[in-house]
C-alpha cells in the first residue's frame, strides 16, 4: 500500500442490490428528483417547502448575502406543531395512529392524530399559564414516553425554543446546558425504566438547580412516569398531570417567521463550554419531511415507522419528533433498552405492531451480530420492507447481516450520513432507484451538494480520499451557535472558503459512490501512510470471529502512530477462536491480507464489551487513553462505567501482540 492510497477504505465492494420491479414502481422517490433539482436546487427546493402549509407564503427561496448565515423562505410564516398535528386532523386523518408507545414494563399505549394534537393543545395552554412565551428557551430533560414528543411539539407551538438534553446526561452536563440556553423552564420525569428498574431524572434536575446555579429557571414541570419518590420545590415545581391536565384543549396555532428559532441542541462530547446547535424552523421542518418521507419511501396510509432514537439526539428530533408528525406517519416509541427483558426485545415491538420501517444505528447491528441470528429467528419480521443506518458508517458485513436476517434478504438499506448540524439526512440511497452497495452511503440526496477535497481544498477524483464538503446552502443547515457566531464561523467555514466543512473523511469510489470514513480525528498516520481506523474496523468485522471491533491509534515511536484494536467475539465463535494470542495472529493476518501489511494492528485486544454512551457511541478517547496507558478521561456519560475497568484489567493482564 502506498502513500498515494491517503485515506483508504474497503471501497472495493462488488455486491449488489438493485431495487425490485414491483419496488421502484411504487417508489415515493422517482428518478426524476435528480434531474429537476440539477436543473433548479431553489426551485426543487421551494416545492419541497410547498409540501407544507405556510400560514403566509414565502415569496424569496434562499437569502445567502451574509454567508454562511442562511435564510431559507424567511418571508414567510408557518407554524410547526400545526404542520405536523392539526392539517392532518382537518383533513380527516384525526383517526389514524400517531403514536404506539411501548413502555420497557411492558405497558403500551396509543395516541391518534386527533388525541395527540389535543394534548399538545393543553401542553400549550400549560407552558403559556407558565408564562412561557416566543423564543423563551425551554429545558427538556426526559425519557422516551409520549410526553417527551408532547412538551417538544408544545413548546414549538407556542414559539418558544426547545433545549432537548439526553436523559443519560449527568447532573453536571444538564447544568451547563441550563445556563447557555438561559433556560426559563425545565420540563423533566421523576424517571424512566431502563433495563429492568426504575431510573430517576429529577434528582440530577434538583442538583443541576441547586446552590443558586441556573437562576433562569423559573419552574420545573414533572411527569410522574414511574411514582418513585421524588424531593418537592414549592412554588418552582409543577406536577405535569396538574398543570396539563387541568388546561384547556382549545389552542388556536400562531405563525412564526420561517427563520424563528426551534430548537437548540448541544453536540454529544462537548469539553469545556458546550456547543449548542442551533436550528430554525421553515428549512428545517421542509428538509426533515422531505427527506423521511422519500429516503424511507414512506406510505403514511399503510406503514408503520420505527426509529430506535432517543429525542436527546438530532435522529430523534428530526426522525420522530418532527418528520414523521410532518408527514402524517404512524409510529412506534420505545422507552427501554433492547435487552429487557431479553435480547428479543426490538423484534418481538416489530412483531406485535406489524413494523414496515426500521431505522436504528450499526452498532446495535453489529451487538445483535454477534448474539447470533437465532433470536431474530424467533420472531416474524415479514412486515419490514425498508431498513435505515444512522450515527456512523456500517461496514459491510453488518449491512448483509441486517438486510438477511431483519430484512429477509429482501429490504433495501437506506445507510445514512448526516449530522447535529445538518439537521436532516444529507447523503443516502433513495431505494426505489438506487442499486445498493454494502457500507456505502453512496449518494448526495437531490437538493445537496457535496465534494471531496485534499488539504488544499483542490476537488479529488474517484479513487483518491479526503475531507467531506458540503458546498451549497441547504435548507436544515444549522444556522449558528447560539450565542456565538465567531465560533460558528471559525467551527465551520474557515477551512474551506464558503464551503462547509463537515469533519469526515470520505471518498469516492470507482463507481462514483461514496464511502464515509469517520471523523478525521479517527485517521491514524501510520509511517507516513494516512489509514482510516474505518477501513481497519471493517476489515476485522469481516472475519468470521468478530462481531465488534474498535480501532484507535496510539504513540509509536518507530511509526508514529500504531493501530491497536479491541474486539468483541461472536458469541457462537468463541470456542472456535481459541486462545487470545491465536486470535490475535489469526485478525492481524486477515487484516493484512484485505488490507495491506501496513495496516496490521500492533496489539489486538479480546473485550467483553466497547465503552459505549448511550445511544450507542464508541467513545474512542477512552480506548485511546487505554492504549497510551494514561488516566482514563470522564466517563459519566458511558452506559456502563464498569466497561472501561474491565478493559483496562484486560491490557494490564497483557496485551496481545
Amino acid at each position: 500500500m502506498s502513500a498515494d492510497h491517503e485515506i483508504e477504505n474497503l471501497s472495493h465492494e462488488n455486491r449488489h442490490f438493485a431495487p425490485s420491479e414491483t419496488f421502484a414502481r411504487n417508489a415515493i422517490a422517482q428518478v426524476d428528483l435528480y434531474a429537476e433539482a440539477k436543473a433548479d436546487r431553489l426551485g426543487f427546493w421551494a416545492k419541497q417547502a410547498n409540501n407544507l402549509h405556510w400560514h403566509k407564503p414565502f415569496t424569496q427561496t434562499l437569502d445567502w448575502t451574509n454567508p454562511p448565515f442562511a435564510k431559507w423562505f424567511a418571508d414567510g410564516k408557518l407554524n410547526i406543531s400545526y404542520n405536523c398535528l392539526d392539517r392532518h386532523v382537518e383533513v380527516g386523518n384525526g383517526d389514524r395512529t400517531a403514536i404506539f408507545f411501548e413502555g420497557e414494563p411492558g405497558d403500551s399505549r396509543e395516541l391518534t392524530y386527533a388525541e395527540l394534537t389535543r394534548e399538545v393543545k393543553k401542553a400549550a395552554n400549560a407552558l403559556t399559564a407558565l408564562g412561557i412565551k416566543p423564543g423563551d428557551r425551554v429545558a427538556i430533560y426526559m425519557p422516551m414516553i409520549p410526553e417527551a414528543i408532547i412538551a417538544m411539539q408544545a413548546v414549538a407551538r407556542i414559539g418558544a425554543v426547545h433545549s432537548v438534553i439526553f436523559g443519560g446526561f449527568s447532573a453536571e452536563s444538564l447544568s451547563s446546558r441550563i445556563e447557555d440556553a438561559d433556560a426559563k423552564l425545565v420540563i423533566t420525569a421523576d424517571g424512566g425504566y431502563r433495563k429492568g428498574k426504575a431510573s430517576a431524572l429529577k434528582p440530577a434536575v434538583d442538583e443541576a438547580l441547586s446552590a443558586g446555579k441556573c437562576a433562569s429557571v423559573k419552574n420545573v414541570l414533572v411527569v410522574r412516569r414511574t411514582n418513585q419518590d421524588v424531593a418537592w420545590v414549592e412554588g418552582r415545581d409543577v406536577e405535569w398531570s396538574e398543570a396539563v391536565g387541568n388546561a384547556s384543549d382549545e389552542h388556536e396555532a400562531q405563525a412564526f417567521d420561517a427563520e424563528h428559532p426551534l430548537f437548540i441542541l448541544y453536540t454529544s462530547g462537548t469539553t469545556g463550554k458546550p456547543k449548542g446547535i442551533l436550528h430554525t424552523s421553515g428549512g428545517y421542518l421542509t428538509q426533515a419531511a422531505y427527506t423521511h418521507k422519500n429516503v424511507f419511501d414512506l406510505h403514511a396510509e399503510t406503514d408503520v415507522y420505527w426509529c430506535t432514537a432517543d429525542v436527546g439526539w438530532i435522529t430523534g428530533h428530526s426522525y420522530v419528533a418532527y418528520g414523521p408528525l410532518a408527514n402524517g406517519a404512524s409510529q412506534v416509541i420505545y422507552e427501554g433498552t433492547p435487552d429487557t427483558p431479553d435480547w428479543g426485545r426490538w423484534w418481538s415491538i416489530i412483531e406485535k405492531y406489524g413494523v414496515s420501517i426500521f431505522y436504528t444505528a450499526p452498532t446495535a447491528i453489529r451487538t445483535f451480530m454477534k448474539l447470533g441470528s437465532q433470536i431474530p429467528e424467533q420472531h416474524n419480521l415479514k412486515s419490514i420492507r425498508v431498513l435505515g443506518s444512522v450515527g456512523e458508517p456500517i461496514n459491510p458485513e453488518a449491512w448483509m447481516w441486517y438486510r438477511e436476517h431483519i430484512g429477509g434478504g429482501q429490504a433495501p438499506i437506506v445507510d445514512t450520513w448526516w449530522q447535529t448540524e445538518t439537521g436532516a439526512i444529507m447523503v443516502s440511497p433513495l431505494p426505489g432507484i438506487t442499486t445498493l452497495k454494502p457500507g456505502s452511503a453512496q449518494v448526495p440526496l437531490p437538493g445537496v451538494s457535496a465534494e471531496v477535497l485534499d488539504d488544499e481544498g483542490n476537488i479529488l477524483g474517484r479513487g483518491h480520499a479526503g475531507l467531506l464538503v458540503l458546498t451549497e446552502p441547504w435548507p436544515s443547515m444549522l444556522r449558528g451557535i447560539w450565542g456565538d457566531p465567531e465560533r460558528f464561523k471559525e467551527t465551520y467555514w474557515s477551512k474551506f472558503e464558503g464551503k462547509y466543512f463537515a469533519g469526515d473523511g470520505a471518498k469516492w469510489d470507482e463507481e462514483g459512490d461514496l464511502w464515509l470514513l469517520g471523523r478525521v480525528d479517527d485517521v491514524m498516520n501510520i509511517s507516513g501512510h494516512r489509514l482510516s481506523t474505518a477501513e481497519i474496523e471493517s476489515a476485522l468485522v469481516s472475519h468470521p470471529f468478530v462481531a465488534e471491533a474498535a480501532v484507535v491509534g496510539a504513540k509509536d515511536e518507530t511509526t508514529g502512530q500504531a493501530i491497536v484494536a479491541f474486539v468483541i467475539l461472536r458469541q457462537n465463535q468463541i470456542e472456535a477462536a481459541g486462545s487470545d494470542s491465536d486470535v490475535s495472529k489469526i485478525l492481524r493476518d486477515h487484516v493484512a491480507k484485505e488490507i495491506g501489511p501496513i495496516a496490521k494492528p500492533r496489539t489486538i485486544i479480546v473485550v467483553a464489551e466497547l465503552p459505549k454512551t448511550r445511544s450507542g457511541k464508541i467513545m474512542r478517547r477512552l480506548l485511546r487513553d487505554v492504549a497510551e496507558d494514561r488516566p482514563i478521561g470522564d466517563v459519566t456519560t458511558l452506559a456502563d462505567t464498569s466497561v472501561m475497568q474491565s478493559i483496562s484489567g484486560k491490557l494490564a493482564g497483557g496485551a496481545n501482540d
